[in-house]
């Protein structure tokens, strides 16, 4: 694959290459299509535990990002194909002297086809400069399971999101149509945004759930019934045929937590599929 690195003028850290990576990756119905990938960005193919869908796993090679950095990734379902998109390891955004890091994720799902997209964490350090969009386009009677979880700060070593940039947008299409848009955005006074009682009340990491589905409201009662108790701040909604979950929690590592206890049980409810998250989260 070529090597698609510029020199970097205002990324965090003075000398470093800037990356621009792409991976993307399409599942037909009883084969693997598409399959491309460039530095950092690389796609495993380990064999699924017994009942789960084919699964990818995307490995980030540089170690983390830094201002100027870009991310593509693409995974795609045809029509009745099923496939779990998953991560090796939890993504961190380092401090950025100015540029912001771009991170575009696209989820295609075809009619009778079901697609998870289940990344692990993504760490904003403090001065971290994040701008992510995540679109899904799902067709016909295509379902799809995605989701985010961002940590402000290295919490484990006391560190506290203060400035910087978090920008974490999402579109959702059917049949492409727009049906939801939603974006967090931090900027300015970080602190005061989640600290506020009617803001993040505290939290130091937040998670969100997104099932997009004709049978989205039928799940709603056991969304609500799988989110209590699980974060001191939780809630589901439907629009339409998009359900949404949202956590809160000043405990990071369990959010993380309660978030795939939440997704097991849900796919399972959904899907079918067993109630388990994939075995790189347990390492």
């Amino acid at each position: 694959m070529p090597d698609t690195r510029v020199p970097s003028l205002t990324g965090g850290h003075p000398g470093r290459l800037t990356i621009h990576g792409r991976a993307e990756v399409a599942f037909e119905r009883a084969r693997l299509g598409t399959v491309y990938h460039t530095d950092p960005l690389r796609l495993l193919f380990p064999t699924p535990a017994a009942g789960d869908p084919p699964t990818s796993t995307v490995v980030t090679t540089s170690g983390g990002l830094v201002g100027g950095d870009r991310l593509e990734i693409a995974a795609t379902v045809g029509q009745g194909a099923s496939a779990l998109v998953t991560a090796q390891a939890a993504e961190k955004v380092y401090r950025s002297t100015g540029a912001d890091v771009r991170f575009d994720v696209a989820l295609s799902v075809a009619d009778g086809g079901w697609l998870e997209w289940l990344p692990q964490e993504t760490i904003l350090f403090d001065g971290a400069r994040l701008r992510r969009t995540t679109c899904a386009n799902v067709a016909g009677s295509g379902r799809l399971l995605a989701g985010e979880l961002l940590v402000f700060g290295r919490v484990a070593r006391g560190e506290r999101f203060t400035n910087g940039l978090a920008r974490d947008a999402w579109e959702v299409r059917r049949d492409g149509r727009l049906v939801w848009a939603d974006a967090l955005h931090l900027d300015g006074d970080i602190p005061a945004v989640l600290d506020h009682p009617a803001g993040f009340d505290g939290a130091t990491a937040y998670g969100t759930i997104v099932y997009v589905g004709s049978d989205a409201a039928a799940h709603l009662d056991a969304a609500r019934d799988l989110l209590a108790g699980a974060a001191p701040h939780a809630g589901a909604t439907v629009l339409g045929e998009v359900l949404v979950m949202r956590l809160l929690g000043k405990d990071a590592h369990r959010l993380r937590t309660d978030f795939g206890r939440v997704w097991a049980a849900f796919r399972a409810r959904t899907g079918g599929w067993p109630d388990r998250l994939p075995r790189l989260w347990h390492v």
